[in-house]
């Protein structure tokens, strides 16, 4: 498994799926997680504490801006500069992660196969639980062969609100803006 890149900014944003711990460099946003703790990622800022300097601060406030505007149903795609750190597979799987098409779903075998590793849908899968981005690397619209959501590193569920979120069925917004 790769290193993460180390935040210079970090920020908790509320989302209606409760609150994330966001991070930056100047390259562009490293991290997204639903923050289960106290403690952000790098340990340098509690939630309510963000540090919005430099090229850093910027990305983020564009992330908590796209965010927002996901949630309120009126974004399908991010247009972020994305900083992450990882193995050349696993950048592979989180460049097919990032075409899969916003209320579209795909199994973990068809990830692999995308991701040019037919039959590694084991290791598709632990390149999926990996991606530091969620929801903007949309490791969410990935499921099981059988159809069942399958895991998801923010819970079961979130990943059965935000696939019902961008359900095609969907009319605008299922949350209230955070």
């Amino acid at each position: 498994m790769g290193s993460r890149s180390a935040p210079r900014s970090t920020v908790r944003l509320d989302t209606p799926l409760g609150p994330m711990t966001a991070g930056a460099t100047d390259e562009g946003v490293c991290l997204l997680e639903f923050a289960e703790g106290e403690a952000t990622a790098d340990g340098n800022a509690t939630p309510g504490e963000p540090l919005r300097d430099g090229l850093g601060g910027r990305h983020l406030k564009a992330l908590e801006t796209q965010l927002a505007e996901y949630f309120a149903g009126a974004r399908r795609d991010f247009d972020l500069p994305l900083a992450l750190a990882g193995t050349d597979f696993q950048h592979r799987v989180w460049r097919q992660l990032q075409r899969v098409p916003f209320g579209e779903t795909i199994t973990y075998d068809e990830l692999a196969r995308r991701a040019g590793s037919p039959g590694a849908s084991r290791a598709a899968g632990q390149a999926n639980g990996s991606n530091p981005v969620a929801i903007v690397v949309p490791c969410h619209r990935v499921i099981r062969a059988s159809g069942e959501t399958g895991g998801y590193a923010g819970g079961p569920d979130r990943k059965r609100r935000l696939l019902e979120l961008e359900a095609p069925s969907a009319q605008g917004s299922l949350f209230s803006p955070p």
